[in-house]
């Protein structure tokens, strides 16, 4: 089987659209609050996509903090400095976080949210590069989801079958993490990070009429995935088109309930090796 590994799983021309339409501040603010977000500190926001994240993190520090934001995309990179930067105190860098950070200096605080599923092979050595430019002291704060796309009430038999097969075929082909979240824990633990804590949140609670930003977001991702994976749609009644219109359905329809769980993991890296 063809590993596309190195493809960002979600990459269409649509993704600027919806990385800043799903973005929740109050959500990210609390969160971050949870992670010990406070003024004054040297902050690293791993994979920030379209920068609305970054900026909001920003705000946070002041007075005196500063944050760097690092993704591999130029185009992401692109639209974060054109509408984010425009202050010294917050900075945008193209960077393949699979890489060595060694020239990035020391962060207080790295905050790593939603990056991790798209690496579902290189994640622990993600989190191994990203704890060598951590200060001793400082935090490490991932944030990732669990069971990510699975989780639907009152989905008919077919298409509940077919999502989970999408979903395997992902993890396979496509180097995605649907179980991301459950395995934040193990990272830190096993680089020997102290107090380290955990949290649990509902992130998608989706029920009644959905808003506007809510469908966009996951049409547009059953619409990318799908695509990925369009022979499993060949026993499917009316194919692909089919699926993704019942789907659209579905989802329109007020007495469905879906959520996604949330899980926050927190560690400090020790003061001495």
């Amino acid at each position: 089987m063809t590993s596309r590994s190195n493809s960002y799983l979600m990459e269409n021309l649509e993704e600027i659209i919806r990385l800043e339409l799903k973005t929740d501040p109050d959500a990210v603010r609390k969160q971050a609050l949870w992670c010990g977000l406070k003024p004054g500190l040297r902050v690293l926001d791993v994979g920030c996509g379209t920068g609305k994240i970054t900026s909001i993190l920003h705000e946070m520090i002041q007075p005196d903090g500063s944050i760097l934001g690092l993704d591999y995309s130029e185009e992401r990179i692109r639209y974060a400095k054109q509408h984010y930067a425009q202050e010294s105190s917050i900075d945008f860098q193209i960077h393949n976080l699979r890489d060595p950070l060694d020239s990035m200096g020391l962060f207080d605080l790295i905050w790593v949210r939603f990056f991790l599923e798209y690496y579902r092979v290189e994640s622990p050595d993600i989190v191994r590069n990203l704890t060598t430019c951590l200060k001793p002291g400082g935090h490490l704060c991932l944030l990732d989801l669990d069971h990510n796309c699975l989780n639907h009430y009152e989905l008919p038999t077919k298409m509940e079958k077919i999502l989970f097969e999408l979903m395997n075929r992902l993890e396979k082909e496509y180097n995605f993490d649907p179980f991301s979240g459950r395995k934040l824990y193990a990272y830190l633990y096993d680089l020997g990070y102290q107090d380290i804590q955990l949290d649990l949140r509902a992130h998608h609670l989706i029920y009644g009429k959905i808003r506007d930003e809510d469908l966009f977001n996951w049409i547009k991702k059953v619409e990318v995935a799908s695509m990925k994976t369009e022979e499993l749609f060949e026993d499917y009644p009316g194919g692909h088109d089919a699926f993704f219109a019942d789907f659209t359905k579905f989802f329109l329809d007020p007495r469905r309930f879906t959520y996604t769980p949330l899980i926050l993991c927190k560690g400090m890296k020790p003061l001495f090796p």
